[in-house]
């Protein structure tokens, strides 16, 4: 579970659905991407238990006490602490994935240490990619604000070398070689990270089928007054809409069968993005420029 459209502990039916998983299957890999500032010791208790070791919580915490809310609105880290020590001590497996920001970088050393005390098994330093703007253009800060228009943190790139995105470096050079990144996205060729040799699905929180996180999250973006200006939906509506892809009616296997998974790699192959190759394919699995992988590095 790593929601596009919010944080999985402020669902519901969250713990229900893991354990209903589990049910079907005690081998399957089960796993959470989360800020960890909701729920009460219980609740992490049980999701320890029920995850087992056969899965893990990815905890999504980029700073510490003085820092983790800067990125992380609203977020207190007491909550934090309380609920990663009591999912850990319950027995549940652990990783911790730490975005690097200016603002946050003095504190990685100490959150690692933090880590090994705790017993998170693994601890990502992880070189953000979010300073490219929607319109692929490079930028040193980014200044957030919320829904309501309201200024919030500035973020900004990190000064230390080692925690910058060597992606982000390599922007000048693709620009360059292609005369602009709108040039290379048209062009360039696609590995999809979903369909290699560990092929998964995303599922949404409408019970939508669509290949990855990506494509799905270009459904609803907040600030678009008609969601569907986004290319995305020139591939929904070409199957049926909707209801097409949901697995809740048509099963799995229905929506594979609606052809919209052969479409979207057979976009691959056009000219262009405006002749119909999926943009967001080039963003996100253009073989040239990865900032996404490069977090992890």
């Amino acid at each position: 579970m790593c929601g596009n459209l919010g944080d999985p502990i402020s669902a519901r039916d969250t713990l229900e659905i893991f354990d209903y998983t589990r049910a079907m299957n005690d081998n399957m890999w089960l796993s959470m991407n989360t800020n960890a500032g909701a729920r009460d010791v219980t609740w992490w208790q049980e999701l320890a238990k029920t995850i087992g070791k056969n899965g893990a919580v990815i905890f999504s915490v980029d700073g510490l006490e003085n820092t983790n809310h800067l990125y992380r609105q609203g977020v207190q880290w007491d909550k934090v602490e309380r609920n990663m020590r009591a999912f850990i001590e319950a027995g549940g497996r652990a990783r911790w994935d730490y975005l690097i920001f200016e603002h946050s970088e003095c504190d990685v050393e100490r959150a690692e240490q933090l880590a090994k005390q705790w017993g998170v098994e693994k601890f990502m330093k992880k070189k953000t990619g979010r300073f490219i703007n929607s319109n692929s253009e490079s930028k040193e800060t980014h200044q957030a604000t919320n829904r309501k228009g309201a200024t919030m943190q500035n973020l900004a790139k990190p000064k230390k070398a080692e925690y910058q995105n060597l992606a982000l470096l390599k922007q000048k050079e693709i620009e360059k070689t292609y005369g602009g990144m709108k040039n290379y996205y048209d062009s360039c060729d696609i590995k999809c990270k979903v369909a290699g040799k560990d092929p998964n699905i995303f599922i949404t929180a409408e019970g939508l089928v669509l290949p990855c996180c990506w494509t799905a999250g270009r459904m609803y973006k907040w600030w678009h007054k008609d969601p569907k200006v986004e290319q995305i939906w020139d591939f929904i509506d070409g199957v049926g809409g909707k209801e097409a892809l949901d697995a809740k009616i048509h099963g799995v296997k229905g929506v594979f069968d609606t052809g919209i998974m052969q479409n979207i790699q057979n976009s691959w192959n056009k000219k262009s993005i405006e002749d119909g190759k999926l943009g967001v394919c080039s963003m996100k699995c253009g073989t040239e420029f990865d900032p996404f992988a490069e977090q992890f590095t």
